[in-house]
């Protein structure tokens, strides 16, 4: 028997392959992020996403993002990310070089913050004081310090 040209055997193929997956998408969370005390006059933040520790401590993030800041305020949306925890370093490009400033002791000279509020100790807090649980859809805020 001949399957229609509507069901040929890629079409099936796709077909089943979007039915399988279809679980794993509804799984998928949205992490809304608000970010507050930033400078009031107009900078752009920066986002890294990481979802291990070996990541956060290499830099190497999962994704990023940049934003606007207006009146010290900005907000963003990471979407469909898998269930588990991230950890968000955030800064507020004031001078628009593109990195966060630090003076002679390496300390930061422009604003920063991290999820959870997290706060370290003469070093970026750990990924376990910054972690995040994104098992569903989630907003979080970040105070820049």
């Amino acid at each position: 028997m001949q399957l229609p040209a509507l069901l040929s055997r890629p079409v099936v193929r796709a077909l089943c392959t979007a039915v399988a997956l279809a679980p794993f998408g509804a799984l998928a969370a949205d992490l809304s992020l608000s970010v507050a005390d930033g400078p009031t006059a107009e900078a752009t933040l920066y986002v890294a996403l990481y979802n291990d520790a070996a990541g956060y401590a290499d830099s190497k993030a999962v994704a990023s993002q940049t934003a606007p800041m207006r009146d010290g305020k900005a907000r963003l949306v990471f979407a469909g990310l898998a269930p588990g925890r991230y950890a968000l370093r955030v800064f507020a490009d004031e001078n628009g070089n593109g990195k966060l400033d630090t003076n002679l002791m390496g300390m930061p000279t422009e604003r920063y913050g991290f999820s959870n509020d997290a706060k370290g100790n003469r070093a970026p807090p750990s990924f376990e004081a910054a972690a995040i649980s994104v098992d569903a859809d989630l907003q979080t805020v970040i105070h820049l310090h």
